[in-house]
């Protein structure tokens, strides 16, 4: 039995395909993959599934009835995005169960009491660390996404569970804990559409495979009989394994001590030291919570430090000044892209102008001329595809969102360049494109902090790895002579393998 079909979608945006006759068959019971690089189609998908976007042709239908005539046939879908979409200032339990009316509570008053009762229930069926009265921006980000799959996955009516980038905020441990539920919705009779850009989970969850590439359908296939290589090559187009593409090299680094980070401490961390030279790819890793991001973003002035010190080339670095450690020389790219990286509702040359207009002043006038060689120089040397430099950055890929913000970064020619979670969200060929970019920068003399949850991205791309546990760094490898059960081992806090190089 077919529980939802899409037959001969298309969709068409100003100057773009965005699909082109796809086909989808979703059956109960099978966990589902979406896969594709960015821009590939997949968001677009998403939409029409979900009833967000109607298609220009084809049809949707849902259990065989025409859902965009009956459009309540879309209730049946649950659909969990990437980036995080709850209601900060409220309760878990009211996060749960909204809009109240669709989940049993929407009489004429809330039984705060039965609300509380019932999340308390998917809590622990979740393994979300909270409780049901408390407020949603007062628990960690990992319950935050836990909680938004159990918001979904609690409404009787639905039988399509969608899950984009489901794990991008959980640890090992909570990602596999995550597995656990979503087989177990599988073996309950719910059709999973599982989306991510890892392969490992693409493997380990998948029942069948649909590739997307450049607004088509390049086929379905059963996981069992699908390679990572066969895959990569599917969604890229390319006859050969972009493993084999990028060449990592060890960066040869200078002598010189470009940032000096002394006894810091600050929100989620405390007592950091290290330094980073001219032209070194520095790596950092942790599991969440382990204090990287805060730590970076206390040296670049965003969160307040309580102790210690930052040096750019011997200058200190004031507290709390994000202008002065731009000033300096230093740039920070958030992990959260969306949040802290793009405006959205800005167009592609605002986003990469905005860092330097400063610099195209003539008169105290914005020169329109200087902005649009800037701009399109920027967007051919970093490969950023667009239509257009006048289309909303919004509705970029993600890849290409971040191949922009990067591109910005470099317009304030920086020292210093700390990526955050770079890939987070990018598929595989995007992903060795900003390999390549980063290496090349370093290879130009910035110097380059590395944070990622990948181990194997670290390993491709920094020649020295630092680790960091609950707040402190535990270890700092050479990357070329450590093995991997080591640099997991200073991660989870093991004792025996704390070493600082």
């Amino acid at each position: 039995m077919t529980v939802l079909q899409i037959e001969a979608v298309r969709k068409t945006y100003p100057g773009v395909v965005a699909l082109d006759h796809v086909d989808l068959t979703l059956e109960p019971g099978k966990i589902h993959i979406l896969a594709g690089e960015n821009g590939a189609g997949k968001s677009t998908l998403i939409k029409t599934l979900t009833g967000l976007v109607v298609p220009d042709e084809g049809a949707v239908l849902i259990e065989g009835r025409d859902a965009l005539h009956d459009r309540t046939l879309f209730e049946k879908v649950a659909y969990v995005p990437q980036e995080l979409n709850l209601f900060g200032p409220m309760t878990v339990a009211e996060n749960m169960f909204m809009p109240f009316n669709r989940s049993g509570f929407g009489h004429l008053t809330v039984s705060r009491r039965a609300m509380e009762k019932a999340a308390a229930e998917l809590i622990k069926r979740f393994g979300i660390h909270a409780k049901p009265g408390q407020f949603v921006n007062r628990i960690s980000v990992p319950d935050q996404q836990l909680l938004q799959i159990a918001r979904a996955a609690c409404r009787e009516e639905f039988k399509v569970l969608i899950l984009d980038e489901p794990t991008s905020s959980l640890t090992a441990n909570e990602t596999e804990h995550l597995f656990r539920i979503i087989r177990t919705l599988r073996d309950d009779g719910c059709a999973i559409v599982f989306v991510s850009h890892k392969m490992e989970e693409i493997f380990a969850l998948g029942d069948t495979v649909t590739v997307l590439r450049n607004g088509r359908s390049v086929g379905t296939y059963p996981m069992r009989e699908m390679t990572e290589d066969q895959l990569i090559r599917l969604m890229s187009g390319s006859s050969v394994p972009l493993e084999e593409k990028f060449q990592p090299r060890v960066v040869a680094t200078e002598s010189d001590v470009i940032l000096s980070v002394k006894d810091m401490s600050g929100p989620g961390f405390s007592d950091a030291s290290f330094v980073l030279r001219r032209g070194e790819i520095l790596g950092f890793a942790g599991l969440v919570g382990a204090g990287r991001s805060e730590l970076m973003q206390t040296i670049f002035g965003y969160l307040r430090s309580t102790g210690g010190h930052a040096f750019l080339e011997g200058e200190e670095i004031p507290k709390g000044r994000t202008d002065r450690a731009v000033a300096l020389g230093m740039v920070y790219l958030s992990e959260e892209r969306k949040h802290h990286g793009i405006f959205p509702l800005l167009s592609v040359r605002e986003n990469i102008s905005l860092s330097v207009l400063d610099r195209m002043k003539r008169g105290g006038i914005i020169s329109s001329a200087r902005e649009n060689e800037v701009v399109a120089d920027t967007i051919r040397q970093f490969d950023v595809r667009t239509s257009s430099a006048g289309k909303k950055i919004a509705h970029l890929s993600g890849g290409n969102q971040q191949k922009a913000i990067i591109g910005r970064a470099m317009a304030r020619r920086p020292r210093v360049l700390i990526f955050d979670e770079p890939t987070k969200g990018i598929d595989i060929g995007t992903k060795f494109q900003i390999y390549r970019i980063i290496q090349q920068l370093a290879e130009e003399g910035v110097g380059i902090i590395l944070v990622s949850s990948e181990m194997t991205e670290l390993q491709r791309c920094a020649s020295r790895i630092i680790t960091m546990y609950s707040g402190r760094i535990t270890g700092s490898f050479d990357q070329a002579t450590t093995d991997v059960n080591t640099l997991v081992g200073a991660i989870i806090g093991a004792p025996e393998n704390r070493h600082v190089a």
